[in-house]
This record gives C-alpha cells, sequence and structure tokens, in this order.
C-alpha cells in the first residue's frame, strides 16, 4: 500500500495565479531549471497539386487504357461555330456541300396535341458524300408553356419554372435558321417532328431523317440506341437532356468513322433519307391477327391525322413482296386488303 507523502517543515504548498499581475515565489529545484528554447516547425505547404498539360494529360490517359483495365471518356465539347462557311442561299440545287440541322426539343409532355415545347435546340452543320463537315449555325431558346412545368420534367429536363418565366421561342429567326436546310435530323423524328410543325410554319415542307431508326446501330457495334449510350460508347460524356447539348452529341456520334464493315452512321442516314419508303396500312385486318402484325413491327393507328383506323408499319420498296405474302397468307387468309402509300423524306415522321 503505498501511502502519500505529508510535506515536511522545508516544503511548501505553492499556488499560482496564472492570471496575476505577481510573479509566483519559486519552487525547490535540485538542480538549477533553464528553460529549453522552443523549435519553430515549418507549417506545411498548402500548394495546389499542378495541372497536367493537354500532352501530359494524354499520355496518363494512354497508360491506363493500355492495361486493358480502365476505359477514359472524354468531355464532348461542342465543335467551332463557322458561320462564314454557311452555304449561300443561291447555291445549285443539289450541290455540295448541303445544309443540315441536328435538331432536339424538350416538352411538358409526350402528346404533341397537348403538350408544349418549353426548349428548341438546332445545330446547322454543312456536310457532303463523304458525311460531316463544319458547324455553321448553333440556336438554342427557352418557352413558357401555358401551365407549369410538372416536377416529373424538371427531373429529366432540369428545366424549371423560373427558367422559362417571361421567355418565348422567336419563331421568326426559327424559321429563317431552318429555310435553307436540306435535310432535318432527330433522335427520334417521330416525336420531335409534331412538336416542331405545331410550334412554326417550316418544318413540314423539310425532308426529315431519323437517326434512331434509319441507322443500324448493332452492325456499328453499339449496344442500344439511346443517345446516351452512343455518346459513353464513342468515349464521351456530354451534359444530357438539354436540347442543344444533345444536339452536338448526336452530331459528333454521326460523324464517327465505322468501326466495323458497316457503313457509317451518317452515310446510312443519307441513304435512308434519298430512298422513298412505303407505309403499308393493314385495312380491315381481323381482331384476332392484331397480335401478329404486332410482332412484326406494326403500329396502331387511330385514325387521327386524316390517317387510316388501322394496323400499319413503313417498309423499303424492295420488301414489298415479301410484305404482301406475309399479309395474304397471316392475316388476310388469301386476300390482300391493305392499303400502300409511298412517302419521301418530306412526309416521313408526320403525325
Amino acid at each position: 500500500m503505498t501511502r502519500r507523502k505529508t510535506p515536511g517543515a522545508n516544503e511548501r504548498s505553492v499556488q499560482i495565479d496564472l492570471f496575476g499581475s505577481t510573479v509566483a515565489p519559486s519552487l525547490p529545484f535540485t538542480e538549477p531549471h533553464r528553460p529549453v528554447p522552443m523549435r519553430r516547425v515549418p507549417a506545411a505547404k498548402t500548394t495546389a497539386s499542378p495541372v497536367p498539360k493537354p500532352e501530359g494529360e494524354a499520355m496518363m490517359v494512354e497508360r491506363l487504357e493500355r492495361t486493358g483495365r480502365y476505359r477514359v471518356l472524354r468531355k464532348l465539347a461542342p465543335r467551332e461555330v463557322l458561320s462564314h462557311l454557311r452555304p449561300p442561299a443561291d447555291r445549285t440545287p443539289g450541290g455540295w456541300p448541303r445544309l443540315g440541322i441536328v435538331l432536339d426539343t424538350e416538352t411538358t409532355g409526350l402528346d404533341h396535341a397537348a403538350h408544349e415545347v418549353i426548349e428548341l435546340g438546332m445545330v446547322a452543320f454543312t456536310y457532303d458524300e463523304s458525311g460531316v463537315r463544319d458547324v455553321v449555325g448553333v440556336f438554342s431558346q427557352l418557352q413558357q408553356p401555358t401551365g407549369p412545368i410538372t416536377p416529373d420534367i424538371t427531373r429529366i429536363t432540369g428545366i424549371t419554372d423560373e427558367m422559362v418565366a417571361g421567355r418565348r421561342i422567336d419563331l421568326e429567326a426559327v424559321r429563317r435558321f431552318v429555310e435553307p436546310a436540306d435535310l432535318v435530323i432527330a433522335h427520334n423524328a417521330r416525336f420531335d417532328r409534331p412538336f416542331c410543325e405545331k410550334l412554326c410554319p417550316g418544318f413540314e415542307a423539310k425532308p426529315w431523317a431519323c437517326s434512331v431508326s434509319e441507322v443500324d446501330w448493332t452492325a456499328l457495334g453499339f449496344e442500344g440506341t439511346k443517345l446516351g449510350y452512343l455518346v459513353g460508347q464513342c468515349g464521351y460524356f456530354h451534359n444530357g437532356h438539354r436540347a442543344v447539348d444533345d444536339c452536338h452529341a448526336l452530331l459528333e456520334v454521326l460523324a464517327q468513322p465505322s468501326r466495323t464493315q458497316a457503313e457509317p452512321a451518317f452515310r446510312q442516314l443519307l441513304a435512308s433519307a434519298a430512298a422513298p419508303r412505303l407505309r403499308v396500312h393493314a385495312l380491315g385486318s381481323p381482331f384476332h391477327t392484331k397480335d401478329i402484325l404486332k410482332a412484326r413491327g406494326y403500329r396502331w393507328s387511330d385514325g387521327s391525322g386524316r390517317q387510316p383506323k388501322c394496323w400499319w408499319r413503313e417498309i423499303s420498296e424492295d420488301a414489298m413482296n415479301e410484305e404482301a405474302r406475309f399479309l395474304e397468307t397471316e392475316v388476310y387468309a388469301g386476300g390482300m386488303n391493305a392499303h400502300v402509300e409511298r412517302l419521301t423524306a418530306c412526309a416521313r415522321f408526320k403525325a
């Protein structure tokens, strides 16, 4: 058991007032007390890491990708706008270069008859037989709808009521931008074209092409047709679901060279737009054949837009004989009651 030592006669308890102005009495030491000088510790350096130069970044990316364990996505940078290269309005019809427009809309819903455009983005570019050449114009404007934007639409597009408050799309500027175009391209033209024709005159007379349905992305080595997938598989990332950003991204995807034996995407698009298509209306098809028609790619028309109320699909001209045999044997039991409509790119993808 350890006992506490009681102070002797020669020892004193000392209370030191740390905040007092007088000096406290000295304590007895066996050796003189010498203060130990304090060493100054240098402050840690907080300089930011140096930003690698572009050539340094390229080397790092190459080293990562060479391992086979990494795939690096580059931020997609829009092409420089070279407005002075825009083809003149009086150029020879059918001559090169031609003017194309990549277009995208953001809307308050999916039904063009009930919903409205809240953003229109367009990128004008020149092209020739070899493919995409130069960006020569950009258009991007917001518009306030007649009602509030729903939370779901804001979540998808990032567009809020505050962003569109008091905004109107300049329809005359849209008309001037579109007027000289030789081709309008949308990623799902069947959605965008009806909205655009409702928004502004001038779209209804233009040839349209759809980069979803008129490009064989699978043959080009892509998985899926969503724009985000296509951009990512080209090695890029971008600010998706804003109209003009999607336009720049789609143009870059279309301009990519083919990674397979298939024709490049943009040349496929041009060839499809130049070739007439046939719209086959399966008039009076028996009700029990609806699943057979749907499985073959037919879609139901409710009779709106001056279209027959029936199942229909679009095919190439050289596929008509096979389609007629299918309808005779699988749908009409030996007869043929389909109505066939010949469509050019000017009439395709209408409502």
